[in-house]
């Protein structure tokens, strides 16, 4: 299993180099970076986009991509490097390719009329037709389009007029070619360029969908023109608000007639138009910088409201009333409503989903690099950021937390190689371009500062700014030249090298000066294994011989300089990999960056497990602390050495209170990575009673507990009421006073503070939504208001449809409302708020019983625990444990945040959260320790997991099991034997006859395996376990602590020839059980795979055991039948089960019986398991599915599945997929 997890990914923004590189069919919408695809589908449980997959097979700039018209999982990329790729997105992978295209596919579009031909062309032409399959399979030539006499700057298939085609030139023009008819090149270029050889090129192209002649065409200066192609004729002109706007790209809307939007190349400004109109209807304007891309989804995401009875859709109905008739709208507003849903791709790399009718984002990546990153690092006061440094002229800083840009410099400053934070709260980053020298960018102004010229026009490599002394920077140059200078530009050393020079950087430690003898004409170790050159190096802070390397081969090696041993190789980066760099006070987290235009988090942690679990059994500080020189010794086990394991120590030394409770806390949170784990520790402090005077500033920014949450989202509403913007603003789209004051307004509303946001609203001039809601206070304030309003109706007026309902109380249909949309959060408030009585129902008449305000209270706190549950799982399943625990522990349900932490497979931080909570957790903290001492069940860690099974308080058969397992000599044994207070092996034989004459079969075996002859445990349980079987009342409670028993005999043993008929009846049985057992727990996607091995095994294997394969064909039939995993598409109803199918799944259930620990039900699923890779593809062996997220090798280093089937598959079945005997082992 890999040692280095990823645990989180900033995707690259959209390129702005090519034309066509976004596109979109159904409800998936896909956008180039430079060199790989992002696909987004859309997530129906929460209507949400998510990305699904990264395509990243170009080695150069892709250049266009076109989805199939006829096949919504396939489409085609083209690319600098010659190659067209057709893509399954189902599969996530290349079907077909062309890797000799005779010139750069510049434009690239699939043939309307033909299913599986795809048309590409460069600069000057011809026109290449590729037929992917079939009889005329291979590349042909376009008759006349060819020889063109200005470049291509795009070109579009006819929909529906077989083989017409036009084409878009850098010099205005347009040629149009169909069969049967005079081609006609160069034709219909602007008037005003008639006659010159000025070039005004054609930005964007598109048939009319309800013309077989119209033609829609956009020139960058020239605006937008509706053509006849048979005519040659111009039969309209489109005239902009401002001769300053130009079109940069354009697209029809095919749910509105006539309707088109365009987005202009200068301001994100996105225009709604109707061919009978000259001008624009309607204006957004969604960013600052210009758009690059726009594309119309063909049928707009069709979204499943999760709650039926409450319509989401018809904007004239509210969601806690009957319909009310639609207010009049004025012309343009009749007309600039299209129902639709635009991908949007912005020149800063920014990427969203618009939905015009609803004027919102459904999703929105504001910015993202578009070229290589070079550099990143983590800010030394404030690790919550990280700053990055890009080839496309920008540095960005990040919030790691919640994987967002917050700041992003000017630009324009060529390519940016290196950056470095200024020392403690300054908020400045220094910068080293290849051409234009070094600069300091000023990250909260938003400006440069100071610039540096010394090395002229030369690239400067590296920039180090001092942390000692804050007046210094260092910086080294392909002029061979390192140079250290004060702030103000005044050169304090000059030191010259005989070449280029790559790297500099200031030393951090305060008190000793290591000096490295190189005069010894000796190499140390060379560390062997990369296979190009490295870029990136980086020393752990914590483990001194621990090395991490990224090179241009596009992997992350780890190693142990002790021996040159490489722990690990990742290869999830799609090219070369430039920048490491370790998070300050996580020392054990690490972020990288690439040509891939991405950057990954990644943890560590794995690679010191024995320290972590040293920490939760209480070891002493030697076993967890020490020198440099101890721990780069040979074979020693790891030993923490760095300031943050020192400052730990130095701080539980002085606690005067629970130590070891602190020491779980400070030790948890610098092993884990960024996501959660600071606001869980939060939430068990405020379980256990601590001061709310002693929470951290920012604990209001994260998952609150829910006596917090009304309070500290009032006072937000009030800071955003009367804060005063600052000088220099807030970062990248900071809001304006108008947008505070609305914010303020919203929470307000959702508390319940109506006569507030009434006020509020009246200040923002938005006088109609605050009548709408004005009664909820009093009549008397309602009428109040009107007369306020009176003297305003003349001036003013105001159509909008007011949707808000909050003042009539009803929380049920208002929290339907925010969940229908996937809006939990805002769902969790409102309920809360109403939980406090903030939300009142108004009286129907003044004799209100008074014992119904109780019943709401308990009707409230039911739902507050439904809702809570919803936004748990929303985070679980998008691979965010953690904070799924923190929504459960902000309600107190302890029993269901322990159990996701299990789930998600973060088995020490549950074990210190649970010892920590104590007795409400004791459960699922026992369970935590029996899997962790599971996964120490390998060479070096036996003692380990003897402590951590004594944490356990009726631990004897625990430590039974490990004792069977351990596969020492008969002395190590019989040592391991009385540490854990057992009879040794000889004393177990005896017992195990003595025992076995008096027909305590349970103890019988156990006693066997503890022996000097482990494999006389076999026959017995395995008979004992047929003989149940064989009844028709058995359980599976009757016949698992056999099964589990039996399978921890010694692996050495189980693998005997003597034994294969008992192996094989074990692993049979072990297979059957764990499906069973599986579909307790409802681990859907492992419980097939279960039933097929448990019957290939029967099929192969000579044995005799009372199951029959077509006995397990009929229960897995029956199984999904009713359960309806077999689903067809939502149209088509389900097939319902049949009469045999129900019997025979009743029978099922009743050996199955509920699952004891109710929280482990549902699938596993760890950090990272929706993030994909680039260039890490396996194959599942359990379901032949490419495997997302994290996978696990099995032991013959070749199958592969995923981390997740392989936790479940060995929570219930111990035994490998492979039928080897050998026990899973992928905690």
């Amino acid at each position: 299993m890999s040692h280095v997890k990823q645990v989180g990914l900033l995707a690259a923004g959209c390129q702005p180099w090519n034309k066509d590189v976004c596109a979109a069919s159904g409800d998936r919408f896909a956008y180039c970076a430079t060199l790989a695809i992002y696909i987004y589908q859309l997530d129906h449980r929460y209507n949400e986009f998510k990305l699904q997959a990264i395509m990243s097979e170009h080695k150069k700039t892709i250049t266009a991509i076109s989805w199939c018209p006829h096949n919504p999982d396939v489409f085609a990329s083209a690319s600098a490097d010659s190659l067209v790729i057709i893509w399954n997105v189902t599969k996530q992978k290349a079907v077909a390719k062309l890797d000799n295209t005779k010139g750069i596919p510049a434009s690239l579009s699939w043939c309307w009329n033909a299913g599986d031909a795809v048309a590409f062309v460069s600069h000057r032409g011809p026109l290449y037709i590729w037929t992917i399959s079939g009889p005329d399979s291979g590349v042909t030539v376009h008759r006349e389009a060819h020889s063109f006499l200005s470049d291509i700057s795009l070109f579009r298939w006819h929909p529906k007029k077989k083989g017409k085609v036009v084409f878009g030139h850098t010099d205005g023009s347009l040629s149009i070619f169909q069969p049967g008819s005079k081609n006609q090149k160069h034709v219909l270029r602007p008037e005003s360029l008639e006659g010159t050889d000025e070039e005004d090129p054609v930005t964007a192209l598109e048939w009319d969908p309800l013309s077989t002649d119209y033609l829609l065409v956009a020139n960058l200066h020239n605006g937008i023109r509706l053509l006849d192609s048979e005519s040659l004729s111009c039969v309209t002109t489109f005239n902009f608000p401002s001769a300053a706007a130009s079109v940069q790209c354009l697209a029809w809307v095919s749910s509105a007639p006539g309707m088109f939007i365009t987005g202009d190349s200068q301001v994100g400004v996105l225009r709604i138009w109707n061919v009978s109109r000259t001008t624009p209807i309607d204006n957004f304007k969604l960013k600052k910088t210009g758009f690059h891309g726009l594309h119309v989804l063909s049928s707009p995401p069709k979204k499943k409201s999760r709650s039926s009875q409450y319509p989401t859709k018809n904007h004239y109905i509210s969601s806690t009333s009957e319909a009310v008739s639609p207010p009049a709208l004025t012309q343009n507003q009749a007309f600039s409503l299209p129902p639709g849903h635009a991908v949007c791709c912005f020149m800063d790399g920014g990427v969203g989903l618009y939905d015009m009718g609803a004027r919102k984002w459904d999703f929105l990546r504001d910015l993202g690099h578009v070229e290589t990153i070079f550099d990143c690092k983590f800010k030394p006061d404030n690790p919550d950021l990280l700053a990055t440094a890009s080839f496309d002229g920008t540095i960005k800083v990040w919030d790691i937390n919640t994987l967002t840009a917050v700041y992003t410099s000017p630009g324009n400053e060529g390519i940016i190689y290196s950056l470095s934070w200024a020392p403690g709260d300054l908020n400045c980053i220094a910068g080293a371009t290849s051409r234009n020298g070094a600069f300091i960018w000023d990250v909260t102004k938003g400006k440069m500062i100071t610039r540096f010229s010394e090395h002229g026009k030369n690239g400067i490599f590296c920039i180090a700014w001092s942390h000692k002394d804050s007046k210094r920077i260092a910086t080294c140059s392909s002029d061979g030249f390192c140079i250290i200078r004060t702030i103000d530009g005044r050169i304090l050393h000059k030191y010259k090298h005989p070449a280029a020079v790559f790297g500099c950087d200031w030393s951090q430690n305060n008190n000793t000066v290591r000096i490295w003898d190189y005069t010894q004409d000796a190499c140390i170790n060379v560390l062997s294994g990369h296979t190009a050159p490295v870029r990136g190096l980086m020393w752990n802070h914590e483990i001194p011989y621990l090395l991490i390397s990224g090179s241009w081969d596009y992997t992350i090696r780890v190693w142990d300089t002790r021996d040159g041993t490489c722990l690990d190789t990742v290869y999830d980066h799609g090219a070369d990999v430039y920048g490491l760099t370790c998070h300050p006070s996580r020392p054990f987290t690490m972020a990288s960056c690439s040509r891939d235009s991405t950057v990954r988090l990644w943890s560590l942690t794995s690679l010191i497990n024995p320290l972590q679990i040293s920490i939760l059994v209480d070891r002493c500080w030697d076993e967890i602390i020490g020198n440099t020189d101890r721990a780069v010794e040979s074979g020693a086990p790891p030993l923490l050495c760095g300031k943050v394991s020192r400052g730990i120590k130095q701080e539980v030394e002085k606690w005067t209170g629970n130590p070891h409770g602190k020491k779980l806390r400070w030790f948890s949170e610098c092993f884990s990575p960024p996501g959660g784990s600071k606001n869980l520790w939060d939430l068990v402090a405020v379980i256990k009673g601590q001061d709310d005077s002693l929470l951290p500033q920012n604990y209001c920014k994260g998952i609150m507990h829910m006596k917090h949450l009304v309070r500290f989202r009032a006072s937000r509403a009030q800071e955003l009421t009367t804060v005063k913007m600052s000088k220099f603003g807030g970062g990248i789209g900071a809001p304006s006073k108008e947008e505070r004051l609305k914010e303020a307004a919203e929470i307000h509303l959702r508390l319940g503070q109506i006569q507030r946001y009434c006020e509020l609203m009246v200040e923002l001039g938005e006088w109609d939504k605050a009548l709408s809601v004005a009664p909820g206070v009093s009549m008397k304030y309602w009428r109040k208001l009107m007369q306020r309003r009176a003297d305003q109706l003349i001036q003013e007026e105001n159509d909008d449809v007011i949707p808000y309902c909050i003042a009539i109380g009803d929380v049920k249909k208002l929290v339907s409302f925010f969940t229908s949309r996937g809006q939990l959060k805002e769902a969790l408030l409102v309920v809360q708020a109403a939980c406090e009585g903030n939300i009142q129902k108004p009286p129907v008449s003044t004799s209100v019983s008074s014992n119904s305000g109780g019943n709401n209270t308990d009707d409230y706190n039911e739902l507050l625990q439904k809702v809570t549950k919803e936004l748990a799982e929303w985070y679980f399943q998008d691979g965010h444990a953690v904070l799924a625990a923190c929504c459960h522990l902000a309600v107190e349900n302890i029993e269901l945040a322990m159990a996701n932490l299990i789930r998600g497979n973060e088995l020490e931080l549950a074990i210190s959260v649970g010892t920590v909570l104590g007795e409400s957790a004791a459960q699922a903290t026992h369970y935590a320790l029996e899997l962790l001492a599971r996964k120490c069940m390998t060479v070096t860690a036996w003692d380990l997991a003897a402590d951590l099974l004594m944490m356990i308080p009726d631990n004897k058969l625990q430590l039974v099991k490990l004792c069977a397992f351990y596969p020492g000599c008969v002395a190590e044994i019989n040592d391991l034997h009385e540490k854990c207070n057992l009879p040794d092996v000889e004393e177990c034989m005896q017992l195990a006859e003595t025992i076995q004459a008096d027909g305590d079969i349970f103890e019988t075996v156990k006693y066997y395996l503890l022996s000097t002859e482990p494999e006389k445990a076999l026959p017995i349980g395995i008979q004992y376990v047929k003989e149940q079987l064989c009844g028709s009342d058995w359980t599976l409670d009757s016949v698992c602590p056999y099964l589990d028993l039996l399978s921890y005999i010694r692996t050495e043993q189980l693998v005997l020839h003597k034994c294969s008929k008992f192996r094989n009846e074990l692993l049979i049985l072990c297979g059957y059980i764990g499906a069973l057992l599986a579909i307790r727990r409802q681990y859907n996607s492992i419980v097939p795979a279960l039933y097929e091995y448990t019957s290939q095994l029967l099929k192969r294997r000579e044995v005799s055991v009372p199951l029959k394969i077509d006995q397990l064909s009929e229960e897995l039939d029956a199984w999904r039948a009713c359960t309806q995993l077999n689903k067809p598409t939502d149209e088509t109803p389900c097939t319902p089960p049949s009469e045999s199918q129900r019997t025979v799944y009743s029978v099922l259930l009743s050996r199955i019986q509920e699952e004891p620990l109710k929280g482990m039900v549902g699938p596993d699923c760890v950090t990272g398991s929706n993030l994909p890779s680039h260039s890490d593809v396996h194959i599942s062996c359990l379901t032949g599915l490419r495997i997302q997220g994290p996978v696990f090798f099995l032991e013959d280093g070749k199958s592969a599945v995923s981390l997740n089937d392989a936790l479940m598959w060995a929570k219930v079945n111990p035994f490998s997929p492979l039928g080897t005997g050998i026990r899973l082992n992928p905690f």
